[in-house]
């Protein structure tokens, strides 16, 4: 069940830019890292690491580097990608995590995916 916060962080970002990808009106995801980046990034905000504005301005950041650098039509195009990268961005900013710990992370999670 979604809490109020949960609810506002959802829909504060419909019908603009950076609104994440919907099928019919639900929230979706490709994959369950995607979901589990959308949660961890609302739950922080949520907790006071980080204002969820914050977090959608570096979102939409994200988003138009990719847009300056790719075609419109470019097959690569991940939402979720971009959500990430704004995720990582923010956390580091925040200071939730070191350098360090996310690139030891990252490696561990990649190396579990290939086995």
């Amino acid at each position: 069940m979604q809490t109020r916060f949960e609810h506002y962080a959802a829909t504060s970002m419909m019908g603009c830019k950076d609104s994440p990808p919907r099928t019919n009106g639900e929230l979706f995801f490709d994959d369950s890292w995607e979901s589990r980046a959308f949660g961890i990034a609302i739950a922080l905000a949520k907790k006071g690491h980080y204002e969820w504005e914050d977090f959608r301005q570096q979102l939409i950041t994200s988003i138009a580097e990719w847009e300056s650098e790719h075609e419109l039509d470019d097959p690569s195009w991940s939402y979720y990608q971009r959500w990430l990268l704004a995720l990582e961005r923010l956390t580091l900013a925040s200071e939730l995590i070191t350098p360090d710990e996310l690139e030891e992370l990252t490696l561990a999670i990649a190396q579990s995916a290939e086995t």
